[in-house]
């Protein structure tokens, strides 16, 4: 390590060093000073100054096969942690091939930040052929981001990256693009690393919580929707759920906030027709962290008709698909601490308190928790008839996964009819999906995410034979940690939700029906264990056996799908 670097990983908030340094020195010195221990990527000409500096700061590095892959592995180690996700990627294609994740962590408000080279600062205006050379990179990304900073000095990097940690941090949580022109990246300057100031969560306004304690205090039958919003206030959800004796009903991102088999749990499906029944009879409608999206709803609004109380760290967010009786813009942890001092003044906020509530519910009202047990009921059977076709291997999986297990999921079939309602979550950040979005190809990579961020817990990734082709090659990165890690592959030979929508528009049933390969068969020439299961009675053990293993494992699952038989252009 150079002198006249940076120790950045003894910076403490607020306390600043000067030294002279590369620009690429600078921000590894800047990443690691703002807590980064590990990132994603794929090095390249223009980023190799970055790359050379990771390991004098401790910064491990992982190294997906494609820069989606890279994206998304940030996302999941995001969704999963809590902590900011960093990917660093070259310029160019490089960057454009990340947007997708990008977009994917934008629309479920996960903060990742994408590092990466740019045209140098003196580049003619209409450009010269360089190599990588893009229009506009920054303009691209942005329309994608949160933002896009470049920065244009070496001095200026420590401050584009304390930033880009601000954005990420404050508010609603988005994803950032960091910008380093590649001739500032070879530059030396005086640069002063600092990690910027932390902020405390942001309180609602005393009257808010006022109001919407008094609408609490008087409710017979209230209900909590719980969304991605809530995952880091999951004492506050359950303390709130057990007071006013509520129902709770998460989307697929603020599943297992509420452990599903908490007495007052429905679980996830906030789309289901029980849940539009729910909220028709509730007299008071407790919103927490959730958009209340055409993507989580599916089938049009919620039929609610009685006071709504909103909790959003977003004032755009809370009036959005849903004007809320009372909006408490706030931080949800630091929100609810909130209302529930205003409904108990003698209580001690959970914020200062342990935040382990996984123990059996105590104290919950039996009748209270016979209402919710009937509407669980009801709510399960929507589940159950929607998710029919996968209910076997979703029952397998539920019998194989140990409770603190994290399953990422892909926009398969599999998941969004099967796991999402019916394979039951009991922690928060638990259930990694990419919902508003809706790419294809997330599961795998984020699955890598995750297992970097928790290595001591079992990850599984619940995929589909066409998704999975999007970023198969992560096959070979998993294979890399040396860590178990079961991939589940359900084959229903292409795509076989589109398939299901041509037919039911009476078109010809066209480009949706492919063979698959020999899964397990790629999975051993990419470094991984393989094997295939041609029954759901068997992913079980399957499942156990690779939890066990000591690297990743392919399950390549055969779900015959009758419609897969059609000939190509012919209708039904």
């Amino acid at each position: 390590m150079s002198e006249s670097m940076v120790d950045a990983t003894a910076t403490r908030s607020g306390e600043q060093r000067t030294a002279r340094m590369t620009g690429g020195q600078a921000v590894v010195a800047a990443l690691a000073a703002h807590g980064v221990d590990v990132a994603f990527g794929i090095p390249g000409t223009h980023n190799l100054e970055i790359y050379r500096h990771l390991g004098d700061h401790g910064i491990r590095h992982v190294s997906p096969r494609h820069e989606q892959g890279a994206g998304y592995a940030a996302d999941g180690y995001a969704r999963s942690c809590g902590r900011p996700g960093v990917a660093i990627v070259t310029s160019g294609p490089a960057v454009l091939n990340a947007t997708a994740a990008l977009g994917q962590a934008y629309s479920d408000s996960i903060p990742i930040l994408v590092v990466s080279p740019g045209l140098p600062v003196r580049h003619p205006a209409l450009g010269n052929g360089i190599l990588h050379e893009t229009k506009n990179q920054g303009a691209a990304v942005a329309s994608v981001a949160a933002a896009s900073i470049r920065a244009t000095s070496v001095a200026e990097i420590p401050v584009a990256v304390a930033q880009a940690f601000a954005i990420m941090r404050s508010g609603r949580p988005r994803p950032v693009h960091l910008e380093i022109p590649l001739d500032v990246l070879a530059e030396e300057g005086e640069v002063t690393i600092a990690t910027g100031a932390t902020a405390a969560p942001v309180a609602a306004p005393a009257e808010a919580v006022a109001a919407a304690a008094d609408l609490l205090a008087g409710a017979v039958r209230p209900v909590l929707l719980v969304g991605g919003g809530a995952r880091w206030a999951a004492p506050q959800v359950r303390a709130l759920a057990e007071r006013l004796g509520a129902p709770v009903v998460t989307t697929t991102n603020g599943k297992g906030v509420l452990p599903e088999d908490h007495p007052l749990a429905l679980g996830a499906g906030i789309h289901l027709a029980s849940v539009a029944a729910l909220v028709a009879e509730a007299d008071v409608v407790v919103a927490i962290g959730t958009e209340l999206a055409p993507s989580d709803l599916w089938n049009g609004p919620l039929p609610i008709t009685c006071p709504v109380v909103r909790v959003d760290i977003d004032p755009v967010g809370v009036v959005t698909n849903l004007v809320p009786g009372v909006a408490l813009v706030g931080d949800a942890a630091r929100t609810l601490d909130d209302v529930l001092a205003a409904l108990n003044p003698d209580r001690m906020p959970l914020s200062s308190q342990p935040a382990d509530r996984s123990q059996p519910a105590d104290g919950v009202d039996r009748d209270a928790a016979g209402t919710a047990a009937q509407w669980r009921s009801r709510k399960d059977g929507d589940a159950a008839t929607e998710g029919a076709e996968w209910l076997e291997i979703v029952g397998a999986l539920a019998d194989a996964l140990p409770r603190d297990a994290i399953l990422a999921g892909d926009s398969a079939m599999v998941c969004y009819y099967g796991a999402i309602a019916n394979l039951p979550a009991y922690q928060p950040s638990s259930f990694l999906y990419p919902v508003g979005f809706g790419t294809l190809g997330y599961g795998l990579p984020a699955a890598i995410g995750a297992k970097v961020a928790h290595p001591d817990r079992p990850v599984v990734a619940l995929l589909g034979d066409g998704g999975v082709m999007f970023t198969v090659a992560e096959l070979a990165t998993a294979a890399g940690l040396g860590q178990p890690l079961p991939v589940v592959i359900v084959d229903n030979s292409g795509y076989g939700e589109i398939r299901n929508e041509m037919i039911d528009r009476d078109d010809p049933v066209r480009a949706v029906t492919f063979p698959a390969p020999d899964f397990a068969a790629l999975g051993r020439a990419l470094g991984c264990h393989g094997v295939t299961v041609t029954a759901a009675s068997s992913l079980a053990d399957a499942v156990r056996e690779a939890l066990a293993a000591d690297t990743t494992t392919v399950i390549h699952v055969i779900h015959t799908d009758p419609a897969s038989t059609i000939a190509e252009g012919a209708r039904p």
